[in-house]
């Protein structure tokens, strides 16, 4: 097992150096916080995780969640982890004082959960989805709702999910087909079954309250016609939990994540489900698309923290395993010499820095979505609404990056190991089969890109893209201030101008109506973002590297700053690099992958 999953001075230098989320302490919302106060609740975030959660991840893998009797039976450790969880005020963390909430800053709560998610990710999400489930209570629930169930969930007594996926619709939400029969008591009936549901059943929380995408009798079809319920396991009555006959189906046996409960869930089964309409009827797509942002945010996060994990592991095995010699200046190997360890070869040394710069990349990218948030909570109408479409373009980006990049650099912290990386002695194995779900979760990285190119991209006419292009624009301007730093400034404005003239190309093609054929590669699109965003990212940290270097006052940190300018050159020289290749393909006419291929050809 390794010993170590997570760098905190790599963490703090982006949360205050990069980010300088210090400045969001002390005002409106915050303005009870300062840097002391966060760095305590930080602290004890880590030590929790280093007590309680890095030391049974394996455990969690080889002792999987298992179905019996009705119910999912999860790892014994859980017991004092959900307690403490709940003692820790995770679940309402970022919600307002009245609320039951801590106010904390969003970018400090996506801080501590990364800690989390890198200690061991088979456990955040069951606080996060209870989290995400309060809120949409708070948000659009009326005062009986939020009072009936809302402090129970805060205190993590009872769990909450988000009930939409069903077995013939997969992610295809105009097909939902769950019923809800209005009842004279202004309640409903719930029919149906619901799969995938994340945390949906175990044995340590006294009851859960399922937030249910269903159709009331009579809606329209469509996305249109959906509305949201709330539908407890076990309907409060006075001091009582009385039976509400949401049954629990079973438990899917997975590939990775296997410590963390997925349930596939049964409504009306041997009796009647009472269902709490949430806000509007016919609103239901729109209220669960709160906490899908939400869930879309934290699933990069999660990658983010899977990869960084595997990245120490991988780290801490090239530094200590020997194997071969260096090659002489005559190019021949001197076989009298001791082995050389691994992270001396070349080869390793680029596995070693990819990892690195995906994982410091993705960390910055999620610290720049959750501080628009924050400053969206801050600010007046005018930056709610900036700050707003920002995060609305880089939302599916913040989750789709760190997923498919984070799999790539377990990948190649696997490569590190060699052939003991494919055996159950090591976790990378277990690394690698844990982050392979965070691509699927939330909306598939197809998704992702469908509404990235075919929404968020034209919105506004292109208002959201106009104002990234402008954040961008002021990180290359601080670049030309150092001699090293301008050339990748350039370059990063010219991988900008190659994604303008790739949206300058399909443009056209969207406007004639031909929809499909404009959003064929939004996959290819996605990744060509991708890499230019993160490479914005690691400008920016360059910057403020050098920025630190030149001050003269910080020799004691001069290795880790010259590592993070290091670094960006590594992702220029082999990540922005490839934005030109991915550009050609998208502004290739050849239509390879529509419907006038014949099924025969596969």
């Amino acid at each position: 097992m390794a010993s170590q999953y997570i760098d905190m001075e790599t963490l703090r230098f982006l949360l205050y150096e990069v980010h300088q989320t210090q400045d969001l302490l002390g005002k409106g919302r915050y303005q009870d916080y300062d840097q002391q106060t966060i760095e305590l609740f930080i602290d004890a975030v880590k030590e929790f995780c280093d007590k309680d959660l890095f030391p049974t991840i394996k455990e969690m893998d080889e002792q999987p969640c298992y179905y019996k009797n009705g119910r999912i039976h999860v790892h014994p450790r859980f017991e004092s982890i959900v307690k403490t969880l709940g003692e820790m005020g995770f679940v309402g963390a970022g919600f307002s004082y009245e609320d039951g909430g801590m106010q904390l800053p969003i970018t400090i709560l996506n801080a501590a959960y990364f800690i989390m998610e890198a200690a061991n990710n088979h456990v955040s999400g069951y606080a996060g989805l209870t989290t995400g489930a309060a809120n949409l209570i708070l948000s659009f629930g009326n005062q009986e709702l939020k009072e009936t169930y809302t402090p129970k969930m805060l205190e993590m007594k009872w769990g909450g999910t988000m009930c939409l996926t069903e077995p013939q619709a997969g992610s295809s939400l105009s097909d939902v087909v769950a019923s809800a029969k209005p009842t004279s008591e202004g309640t409903y009936i719930m029919e149906g079954q619901k799969i995938f549901i994340s945390s949906g059943d175990y044995q340590y929380v006294d009851n859960f309250v399922h937030l249910v995408l269903a159709r009331i009798e009579g809606a329209t079809t469509g996305t249109k016609g959906i509305s949201l319920f709330v539908v407890p396991k076990y309907r409060p009555e006075g001091d009582q939990l009385v039976e509400n006959h949401v049954a629990t189906l079973g438990e899917f046996e997975k590939l990775g994540q296997r410590g963390y409960a997925t349930a596939h869930i049964g409504f009306s089964e041997g009796g009647e489900s009472v269902g709490y309409l949430l806000g509007e009827a016919n609103q239901g797509l729109k209220y669960m698309f709160q906490m899908m942002n939400e869930a879309r945010i934290a699933t990069g996060r999660m990658a983010a923290g899977i990869a960084c994990a595997a990245y120490y592991a991988s780290l801490e095995y090239a530094k200590e395993r020997p194997q071969g010699r260096k090659l002489t200046a005559s190019g021949i190997k001197n076989i009298a010499e001791p082995q050389t360890l691994i992270i001396n070869h070349p080869d390793v040394k680029r596995m070693l820095l990819l990892q690195k710069a995906v994982v410091e990349g993705s960390m910055s990218l999620i610290s720049e979505a959750s501080v628009y948030v924050d400053k969206a909570e801050l600010g007046g109408a005018s930056e709610k609404e900036r700050y707003h479409l920002l995060l609305e373009l880089l939302t599916p980006i913040v989750k789709t990056y760190p997923s498919e990049m984070g799999k790539t650099a377990v990948d190649m912290g696997l490569q590190v190991l060699g052939g003991y990386g494919f055996t159950m002695d090591f976790i990378l194995q277990q690394y690698y089969r844990d982050i392979r779900i965070t691509s699927i979760y939330e909306g598939t990285t197809g998704i992702q890109s469908l509404d990235l190119l075919g929404r968020k991209i034209p919105m506004q006419e292109g208002k959201a893209l106009q104002l990234l292009v402008g954040e961008m624009q002021r990180s290359i301007e601080a670049s030309l201030g150092h001699e090293q730093l301008a050339p990748y400034g350039e370059k990063l404005s010219e991988q900008m101008s190659t994604v303008q003239q790739v949206l300058t190309h399909l443009m056209p093609i969207a406007l004639t109506g031909d929809h499909e054929r404009y959003l064929a590669d939004a996959t290819i699109f996605m990744e060509m973002m991708g890499k230019v965003i993160v490479g914005w990212q690691w400008l920016k940290i360059a910057c403020i590297a050098a920025d630190k270097l030149k001050a003269q006052n910080q020799a004691q940190l001069t290795v880790f700053y010259e590592s993070k300018i290091h670094t960006m050159k590594f992702y220029f020289k082999y990540e922005v690099a490839q934005v030109k290749g991915l550009a050609k393909i998208l502004m290739n006419d050849q239509n390879l992958t529509l419907d006038q291929v014949p099924h025969d050809f596969f």
